[in-house]
């Protein structure tokens, strides 16, 4: 029988390719809204069809069932999916042509949204808009360019796409994380720069992006220490000054994931959870570790947030 719970502020992971009790018992609590998917979720696209269906039958309104499926080397999903390129074949292509390269960055959106809503996927974690600046290898060619102008041409097509073919965008990670050596699934980056160079440049795809109807953000578990000491992440100035008050951003804000090292300076789990929802997260992510999901079931009380029912309905597939 179908649960009707309100959709929480908790995205979490499940364990495998189908549900074990312990993951539909995570899933049936009010706090979780919804699902991101990993490669150890995936066999085959009857199997991924299967296991989303009965993550939708569990809810109403349903989880929401995401997935990083960015392309090259962040696609969670292949055998029977289109291979889908890295983002910086668009980009080498801007160069030589900008039409070109925009037409096709839009019909590898559709085609990323499309074979994801055929198998019930609610929206990929997509687009990067993160500067390729030649010094941070685990955004490298995730990257369309070192361009902004580029980077937001590039970005505003594929999100084009994934409306043709019925799914919301969520830009990351805000507000840049090409610029740092640092990996933040392994450590805490910190981005020297000042705000002015940030606004020059890492800030101009968000801007655009925002500015063209993006329904989602992830920001960065980056401090960035000309705003605040707190990484971007966790920074009611980032979230709220600059990316609600100043761009004028009003869709949902997801965390990263607060499994990363990058979060770990906030605290245990549930004081991570704090943290990023205090800061203006609207969901925050939970993806890998059990043990912690389960902690934060046992022990979270998240605030009310009145804004959280419209915000995750435009993430819905369409």
């Amino acid at each position: 029988m179908t649960a009707s719970l309100a959709r929480g502020p908790l995205l979490v992971g499940i364990e495998g390719p189908a549900l074990t009790a312990n993951d539909r018992r995570r899933l049936l609590d009010p706090r979780v809204g919804g699902v991101i998917l990993f490669t150890r979720n995936y066999v085959d696209r009857e199997q991924v069809a299967a296991l989303v269906a009965e993550i939708r039958a569990l809810r109403a309104p349903a989880l929401l069932v995401s997935v990083d499926h960015e392309g090259g080397r962040v696609q969670r999903f292949r055998a029977g999916f289109s291979a889908i390129p890295p983002m910086r074949g668009f980009g080498v292509e801007w160069d030589g042509d900008v039409a070109a390269a925009a037409r096709d960055a839009r019909a590898c959106g559709e085609l990323i949204a499309r074979e994801l809503r055929a198998v019930g996927v609610d929206f990929s974690f997509t687009p990067v808009l993160d500067l390729d600046f030649g010094t941070s290898s685990v955004i490298g060619d995730r990257a369309f360019h070192g361009n902004p102008n580029a980077v937001a041409h590039l970005a505003l097509a594929l999100k084009q796409g994934l409306a043709d073919g019925g799914c919301p965008a969520v830009g990351k990670h805000f507000p840049g994380h090409g610029h740092v050596a640092a990996d933040s699934h392994l450590e805490l980056p910190v981005d020297e720069r000042p705000l002015a160079a940030l606004r020059a440049a890492d800030l101009v795809p968000f801007a655009s992006l925002v500015h063209a109807g993006l329904e989602g953000i992830m920001p960065a578990h980056v401090v960035y220490p000309s705003v605040d000491a707190a990484p971007a992440g966790f920074s009611p100035a980032w979230l709220q000054g600059i990316l609600r008050g100043e761009l004028g951003f009003d869709g949902i804000i997801f965390s990263d994931d607060l499994g990363m090292a990058g979060a770990f300076t906030a605290g245990d789990i549930v004081a991570r959870a704090d943290a990023a929802l205090a800061a203006g997260c609207d969901m925050a992510l939970a993806c890998n570790d059990f043990d912690a999901i389960d902690e934060l079931l046992e022990r979270w009380t998240p605030p009310a947030q009145p804004e959280l029912a419209r915000r995750t309905a435009l993430m819905a597939g369409r």
